[in-house]
């Protein structure tokens, strides 16, 4: 049995992370504010990352799993409450390589400010740095688009929300536009392995290693809910985030070091299927954007 922290541990991604390690069968804390709901089986710390006081100082972890660092300050405060542990693992982002940088991104591309992400992206840049200068052999993961169960982010709940409404699908110029995911389990099976293995290798891409298009995206997700989709295509004068869920920018990432250690992914189909059943039962924990009403008012 490990002792692991996970930050957060009540949304998307952090909450997955915390409730599939408990599975896993180790003894898995939570660092939170109590506001929202905690996971079966976690130990709650209620307290604000920013305000530790000595709530930590005294306490040891094999593996701290930071989940809900934004930026260098959030990296400061949870070490300065002087923690003790022997891994630490950062969940990144993939917003930290700039759009005009050669593609396939690799772990070791230029970092810079990316137009699409803006600030999120400089931010996570920044936290990568203080946690290297401060935890020299820290581990750091830079994925994708994550989906899958628990997923508040409005993505593939948008497009259910369409098939079972039955609406065409609003898709932003031919559809061709690719995307790169990763399933959230499988991102939880690639820390249990980092955990467990070492690598001599500090930072991971990670994502499927086969992109999709938009189209084919969509398609997968009526099929799943059982509709079948009917496009209508929207010109590149309509800005595409005001009526779907991802910006018009293509990137891949190159998991090939990943792949060394995790080499079978879940199929898309069957993530999205998964993601179908929580959503049935959790429509009420996603957070909904505006696109219903703008498709209504302006493409209709």
């Amino acid at each position: 049995m490990r002792k692991i922290l996970v930050t957060g541990g009540t949304v998307f991604v952090s909450k997955f992370v915390a409730s599939y390690f408990v599975k896993m069968g180790d003894e898995v804390y939570a660092l939170n504010r109590n506001h929202h709901k905690q996971c079966e089986g976690v130990h709650l710390i209620e307290a604000d990352r920013h305000d530790l006081k000595d709530i930590l100082c005294n306490q040891h972890f094999d593996v701290i799993l930071d989940v809900t660092a934004y930026n260098e300050q959030d990296i400061h405060d949870l070490l300065d409450s002087k923690v003790r542990f022997d891994q630490y693992i950062f969940i990144s982002s993939s917003a930290v390589y700039p759009e005009d940088e050669k593609q396939p991104f690799k772990e070791t591309s230029r970092l810079s400010e990316n137009k699409f992400w803006g600030q999120y992206g400089t931010d996570k840049i920044a936290a990568e740095k203080a946690i290297l200068k401060r935890v020299p052999d820290a581990y750091i993961i830079r994925p994708p688009y994550l989906y899958g169960p628990m997923n508040n982010v409005y993505r593939e709940a948008f497009v259910f929300e369409c098939a079972l409404q039955k609406r065409p699908f609003y898709l932003p110029k031919d559809g061709s536009m690719k995307l790169q995911f990763f399933y959230i389990e499988d991102l939880c099976k690639f820390i249990d392995i980092i955990i467990e293995k070492r690598p001599t290798q500090h930072i991971f891409n990670v994502g499927n290693h086969e992109m999709i298009s938009i189209k084919d995206w969509v398609d997968l997700c009526y099929q799943v809910v059982g509709e079948k989709v009917r496009y209508e295509y929207v010109d590149e004068t309509i800005p595409q985030r005001s009526y779907f869920s991802f910006y018009d920018y293509e990137y891949v990432l190159d998991v090939t070091s990943q792949n060394q250690w995790l080499c079978d992914t879940t199929p898309l189909s069957r993530g999205l299927e998964q993601s179908y059943k929580w959503y049935i039962n959790h429509k009420d924990e996603v957070i909904q954007k505006p696109y219903f009403a703008f498709i209504d008012e302006n493409l209709k």
